[in-house]
Formats: structure tokens, sequence, C-alpha cells
């Protein structure tokens, strides 16, 4: 028989998931499937959060690789940790290098945008602090999968093809070869159900595993990509890899009608998150009430206006993060909003590629994490012999030496991946997170206003329609979004266009904790999987 694994006759249906001993949600089966074996084998929700990260580096690795940045909040007995894994820019690297290299921006593909990628030391410091089980355990899974190989899922194939196709037009230099060895089988994208594998990705796994991801940074490793790198001129050097190290950092929140809900500070973007909602909680906002759809999109746009003028390294924002998150700050935004859609300052948004999951084990510890190699593939480089795709990640800084995230060697570029967490009243209830680039604020707050506001489940919160601001006055609508709504929102002047691009719209997961049992939802836009014990 031949079917069309891409066809959607019939809408579906899914319930929420309950657990006891444990849950792991995010994009693939296989990757939940794996962080619930470690958590049988004796893990806690931090390693089955690491197996399952890795997992995914070779189950989908059209939005995520080996060499990107990652970024978790971690519940760990009853106090909440954050860690930023994301890397700086090289040492050597600066606006004027980059301008006589004939550039006016930071170009997307090849050396120039590879920041030092922090996502396994992330892993290793994770494992260290909180891991129960020997980290090599925790990549045996991913080990497997790419010396074995596995079915393409058909998410995956339909990334895969729509990224090989365009770096098929746009990568010409043969710095970007090993990427065409490495992801292609018989000169093209792998078919859904396709078997994909991977020896050389498998031996740098089983190298990780074996040096608790030392290799990567000060070892073998590091030598091919220190290699590759001065071969094609880029900046990113042994030296760069050898004196990175993740940042331990207290996450960030505000009170959104009860519920404390926790962002990582920047450079991530989940302040927009926080900036949207405190605005937000200035209206009355309910399921019943089209006006909501209104402050909702009002208050993202005046969130993103903040964010992408004031948003960089940490360390270069002084007190901007704490006036930004004032309430009364919040309050003088709020008034802005008027009964028509309004123009604040912007800048266009692009679409990405990233990867997210969610981990509760018995003991209550829950993790919510992302990692990513931020577009698609990313830089389209792949250090030969290794099958580690670069991340691409300093395409986000400027080359304008008066903004806030201008390019500066040893500087952390503005991030767009971020996981998130509520509690409430000291206690934890779950981790929750959207992928998608510049759609995650946009769908982290639309997930809460969904559970909060509009009293939906976490399997409802992730299915309802969503709205996706771009830019102006545009916003993008899925293709369910209802008639109605977008017609009251056309009479607000809002520019809405119905989008077919599914993906665009963010992939999310959600797990949350009552009292002993744990409540999953996942991503109906995906290949969503929720594991339970």
């Amino acid at each position: 028989m031949k079917f069309n694994y891409f066809e959607h006759k019939y809408p579906s249906r899914r319930n929420v998931m309950f657990a006891k001993n444990g849950m792991v949600s995010t994009t693939q089966p296989l990757a939940a499937e794996a962080g619930l074996g470690i958590l049988k084998k004796g893990g806690n929700a931090v390693d089955a959060a690491i197996a399952t990260a890795a997992s995914l580096t070779v189950l989908e690795p059209t939005s995520n690789g080996l060499g990107g940045d990652g970024f978790a909040i971690i519940w760990y007995e009853d106090e909440l940790y954050g860690l930023n894994a994301s890397g700086w820019a090289p040492s050597n690297i600066s606006i004027d290098k980059v301008k006589n290299l004939g550039y006016n921006t930071i170009p997307k593909y090849g050396f120039i945008p590879v920041t030092i990628p922090g996502m396994l030391y992330g892993w290793r410091e994770m494992s260290n602090r909180f891991g129960k089980l020997p980290f090599e355990d925790l990549l045996l899974p991913a080990i497997h999968y790419a010396r074995e190989g596995y079915p393409v899922s058909p998410t995956v194939s339909y990334n895969w093809n729509k990224a090989f196709k365009l770096y098929k037009k746009q990568l010409k230099g043969r710095e970007f070869d090993e990427w065409f060895k490495t992801f292609s089988i018989e000169g093209r994208a792998p078919k859904p159900g396709e078997i994909w594998s991977s020896k050389e990705l498998s031996y740098t796994l089983e190298e990780l595993a074996k040096s608790k991801c030392l290799s990567f940074y000060e070892g073998d490793i590091a030598d091919k990509i220190d290699k590759f790198s001065r071969e094609y001129g880029g900046f990113i050097t042994k030296k760069d890899l050898k004196t990175y190290r993740p940042e331990w950092v207290r996450p960030i929140s505000v009170n959104y009608r009860g519920y404390d809900i926790w962002e990582l500070p920047p450079n991530t973007h989940g302040m927009v998150v926080l900036l949207a909602l405190n605005i937000l909680k200035n209206f009355d906002i309910n399921i019943d009430s089209l006006q909501s759809y209104h402050y909702m999109i009002e208050a993202m746009k005046l969130a993103y206006a903040d964010g992408l003028y004031y948003i960089t390294d940490t360390r270069e924002m002084g007190d901007n993060l704490k006036y930004l998150l004032d309430d009364n700050y919040a309050l003088s935004r709020s008034k802005l909003i008027e009964n028509k859609a309004i123009l604040p300052k912007y800048s266009a948004l692009n679409s990405g590629g990233t990867v997210y999951l969610a981990t509760g084990d018995k003991y209550g510890n829950m993790v919510s994490y992302i990692q990513s190699n931020f577009m698609g593939f990313g830089s389209g480089l792949v250090v030969p012999k290794t099958g580690i795709s670069l991340h691409n990640r300093g395409y986000t800084f400027s080359l304008n030496d008066k903004d806030y995230n201008r390019l500066a060697p040893n500087k952390k570029t503005y991030h767009t991946i971020i996981p998130g967490f509520i509690t409430k009243e000291g206690k934890a209830l779950g981790p929750f997170g959207v992928m998608g680039a510049y759609m995650q604020p946009q769908g982290h707050l639309q997930s809460i206003v969904n559970m909060i506001d509009f009293n939906l489940n976490p399997q409802e919160a992730l299915d309802k329609y969503r709205w996706q601001w771009i830019k102006e006055k545009e916003v993008l609508v899925e293709e369910d979004f209802p008639k109605h709504i977008a017609d009251f929102l056309i009479r607000k002047d809002h520019n809405i266009r119905y989008s077919k691009d599914v993906g665009s719209f963010g992939r999310g997961q959600i797990i949350l904790r009552d009292v002993k049992t744990y409540i999953g939802g996942t991503e109906k836009r995906a290949d969503g999987h929720i594991a339970v014990w």
C-alpha cells in the first residue's frame, strides 16, 4: 500500500496524558521514549532531559545538532535553577573585520555566523550538578540511532527536504560539501519512513560520552573544528572553545493573575514574554471576548518593540532589565494600546529551527529544556568526519556599532530560544515551551493565556489555533482560525492573512504537576509524543 504521509483528511483528536512516576514530552517519539527509558533505569528528570536532547540531535537534525546552543530551567528539590549554555562570539572577530570581507550584515551561512557552541558543555554541567546516572549511559540511545539508523518521521522529512532544496541553491563553496555528504541519501533528503544513519555521528557521540563532552572543547573534536575553521577563514578557534563555560543564572519572572511565569534573562528573548504578560494583565482577557485577541496582539507588538531594541548580552544591559519589567512601566505601555492596531517600532521576524522538551520524575523534579542550531540545520557547515552541524546563531548580531546587540568579541548575541516554567505560591506547576524562533514568545503568551485565562488543559492549550505577528500590522493565522475572530481583527485594522505553513506557528510541549500526578500535552503540528510511566 502507498500512503500520503503529509495529508490530513480528518482532524485528529488527542487527550491530555497522565503519569505518576515520570513523563517526557517532545517532538519526536523515539527521543521521548529514550528519555523515559532513562527514568526507568533510575535516572532523574535531568538525566532524562540530557538523553532526550542527545537523541534529538540524531532524530531531528533539521532543528538542532551537536554544534548548537541550549538553555534550561530546572526545578530540583524545590528550588528553581537556570542554565544559559549559549556561546559568545569568537575572540578575534569584529565589526570591521566582517565589513572588510564585504558584508554589511552578518551572512546566514558559512563560518562568520558561527559563535561558540555551548550546548554540549551545558549537558556536562547539568549532569555534574544534578544527574544520578553515569553520563555515558545518557548518550547510549543517541549512539544507537546514529549507528543503526531509524525511520525518519513525517515532519522531520518535510523539513529536511525543504532545507535540502534551499541549501542546494545557496551553498556553493567546498566548505559545504560535508553537509551534503552527511545529510543526504543518494543525493536527496530522506523520505518519510526511510532509514537514515551516520556512522561518523555515532563515533562522535561515543567520544563525547567518554569525555563528558570535553573533547568538543579541548580534545580531538576541538582540533577538527579548529582545523576546519582555519582552512576556510573562520574566526572560531580551539582557544575559544577551551575557554568557554556555560553560566548558571537566576530565572526572571512576572506574576500573571496569581501565577509566577518564569523565563531566562537576556541574552534570551524570554523577557519579551514577560513584557507582554505584564502589559496584558492590565486588561480583562476571557475566551468569550473578541477584544482579547486584539489586546494580545498589541501587547506582543509592544513587547517586541522593546525586546528587539534592548536585548543583548545581559552584561551590557545595565539597569534596563529591571526597569523594563517594572509594573509601572508595563502600565504606561498598556496605555498605548488603542481601539485600532498601532504601529510600534518593529523589525521583520525570521523563522528558525529548534527542539524543545519537558521532563518530570517521580521525585517531583522537572526540566524545561530547549536547544537549537537556529535556522534549521544552521550554518550549512558540518565538521569533516564528525557529523557535527554548526549553528549560525551569530546571524542575529548587528554590524551597526550604535545598536545594543552590535557584534563584539566574546559577546553573546540576542537569542531566540526560551524555556518556560510556571510556579504558584512557591510551588512548581511545571515546564512549558513553544519552539520556533520569533514565534516562541508568541507561543508562550498564547499557551499561558489559554491555560490561565481560558481555562484550557495542557493539550487543549497547545491544540488551539494560533496567531503570529510578523511586522507592522501584519498577522498570520492558522487555517482553522475562526473567521469571525479574523473579521473582528480586520475591523481593528489588523492585516490578517491565513497561512498553510503549519511549522511557522511553533511546536510546543507542556507538563504540569498536580500533587503527585503529571498532566501533559504535546504538539499536533509536529510528530509530538508524550512518554509516560
